[in-house]
């Protein structure tokens, strides 16, 4: 499916059906609503595509909203880094970014009336008496004995707690449902703790904050959200979601209705905020923004395109039932970009001299290669008597089948000339470290004597041109077994060999004034991008992408 066709997930179908049975007559607004509490990864990007495209797909809105309830684990920092990353995606909230604390106030309120109405009372059980009390999926909770409360000791309470009297963990505020209800989430669920902690937008103004699961279908009603999309692990929590709404009056016809989809699972990697944190903070990585992890600050620094990742989303779709996804189609979905976008240069990683003993000294060629093979642009490459190879591109003892350079055989270099080995220095240990060769003088590449059948064609640099570079090859950051699945201590998994430096890489010289995040295709190796570490003398490159596509393969099959 095209990236502008509107889509015709299970969602769009429920917003139809809604339409069609005349509720939200105002029109279909959605909203995305991250916790400020750690940076946004590959699972978030399916939700920003979902919610910002449910919005476009229906002429509706979506907001941008920060449930910020929790203020021991929120920073400014993330904050900054979400709004960054769904702009790099390519969507915009426009005037409509929100925040759980815009409505502190009214959210107090709302629990004064849940008070006012008997719904909700003041308990002072510990966190451990609450939960030894919940039950089991199997046996019915026990009611606190703060349950029958009158209203008004608990609004003096609840009063009491808002003014900062009481410690942190002495009393909370409960909803007062159904300690026997076979939804656990359904067993008198708190509301409201008592905090005294620095919130980073409202300061020391608050020592209650409200739970999670209070504020969001709070502040969806508040915004006028129509459809409330969230992931399958918030399914249990809608009966709780739609009495908070309905005890409190909203009306059916216009309050939001929470609609569950399976998050994104991806092989070799893990789509946790609390789990890429411990990544970060037991130093597994170099930070959040380190090119094996999964948030989107990691894959732009990888240089990951936002099309291919909304591509990605889009080919993956909108699933009702959890599923672990290869993370070779989300690469194959960058090859599919890169290779449309991406100028092609050579590069060599492993360098090996080569001597064009009948080119004379000082003599430099300009020939002229392509940018690109759909796009065209050409540039101009140096040429002369000594270049460099692959050292994997020559074999001494080499079988039948090697294309590639071997003694008294010819090899076609890439927009350039045929040429023979004729002599192998080696030192005294007997390592190769220089080749002699000579040119067909009458086969350059593109000219009309060059149409000699040649079997191999390799990439080369020319020696005193080409640019010196540092080159990160990224791999897999974590092993899975055969069927794609983590061991329960994912740690144990992390893969020893994920990145390989590379610190004396040659480059030919067409790159050397490209910026920061320019990505090139480096002919037969793979796809790199320039990264951020980058200096004036000192060039950096992180390797996007390999050159193979399993994904492909397998798609050929199907």
């Amino acid at each position: 499916m095209a990236e502008n066709e509107k889509s015709t997930n299970f969602v769009q179908q429920a917003i139809d059906e809604d339409l069609k049975n005349g509720k939200y007559t105002e029109g279909i607004h959605t909203r995305f609503p991250p916790e400020p509490n750690g940076y946004l990864h590959i699972g978030h990007a399916k939700s920003i595509c979902l919610n910002f495209g449910l919005a476009l797909n229906n002429n509706g809105l979506c907001n941008l909203r920060f449930d910020d309830t929790n203020p021991t684990k929120e920073d400014v920092e993330y904050v900054d880094s979400i709004q960054e990353d769904i702009h790099w995606l390519g969507f915009d909230w426009q005037d409509r970014k929100f925040y759980a604390s815009d409505y502190f106030e009214k959210l107090y309120d709302y629990a004064v009336e849940l008070i006012k109405r008997g719904l909700a009372y003041v308990d002072d059980s510990t966190a451990e008496e609450i939960r030894q009390n919940r039950g089991t999926l199997t046996e019915a909770g026990k009611e606190s004995p703060f349950r029958n409360r009158s209203v008004e000791e608990n609004l003096d309470l609840f009063t009491r707690m808002k003014a900062g009297e009481f410690a942190d963990g002495a009393r909370v505020l409960r909803a007062k449902i159904d300690m026997a209800s076979p939804n656990i989430n359904m067993r008198d669920p708190v509301i409201y703790r008592i905090a005294h902690a620095h919130h980073h937008r409202t300061g020391d103004a608050w020592c209650i904050y409200p739970m999670y699961d209070f504020a969001h279908p709070l502040s969806d009603a508040i915004e006028g959200i129509t459809h409330s999309v969230c992931t399958l692990e918030f399914e249990d929590h809608r009966p709780f979601y739609d009495w908070l709404l309905e005890s409190l009056g909203f009306d059916v016809n216009t309050r939001p209705r929470q609609i569950e989809f399976a998050r994104l699972d991806l092989t070799n990697t893990v789509t946790s905020k609390r789990k890429l944190l411990q990544l970060v903070k037991e130093g597994h990585v170099s930070g959040w923004d380190d090119p094996r992890m999964s948030t989107l600050s990691g894959l732009r620094r990888r240089g990951f395109t936002p099309a291919a990742i909304r591509n990605f989303c889009n080919e993956i779709g909108v699933a009702k039932a959890n599923s672990l996804v290869d993370i070779s189609m989300l690469e194959h979905c960058v090859r599919e970009d890169l290779n449309e976008t991406a100028d092609r240069v050579m590069a060599v990683l492993n360098p090996l001299k080569v001597v064009l003993t009948n080119v004379p000294e000082g003599k430099v060629e300009y020939l002229v290669a392509e940018n690109h093979p759909k796009h065209g642009g050409n540039r101009y490459i140096p040429f002369s008597r000594e270049i460099y190879i692959e050292r994997d591109d020559f074999m001494e003892c080499a079988p039948k089948k090697f294309f590639r350079l071997k003694p008294d055989c010819e090899v076609r270099l890439k927009h350039a000339y045929i040429i023979k080995c004729e002599e192998v220095i080696k030192d005294a240990e007997g390592n190769v470290i220089e080749l002699h060769c000579t040119i067909d003088p009458t086969s350059k590449s593109g000219g009309a004597t060059a149409n000699r059948k040649i079997k191999g064609t390799i990439h080369w640099v020319e020696a005193n041109s080409a640019i010196k570079a540092e080159v990160r090859l990224y791999d897999y950051l974590l092993k899975t077994d055969e069927n794609g699945n983590l061991p329960d201590d994912f740690i144990a998994a992390l893969n020893p060999d994920s990145l390989v430096v590379v610190k004396n890489a040659l480059i030919e010289p067409s790159v050397k004034f490209a910026a920061p995040g320019t990505r090139y295709q480096f002919l037969r190796l793979g796809y790199f991008v320039i990264d951020y570490d980058t200096t004036f003398d000192n060039l950096v490159f992180n390797r996007i992408v390999t050159l193979k596509d399993t994904w492909a393969k397998i798609k050929c099959k199907d």
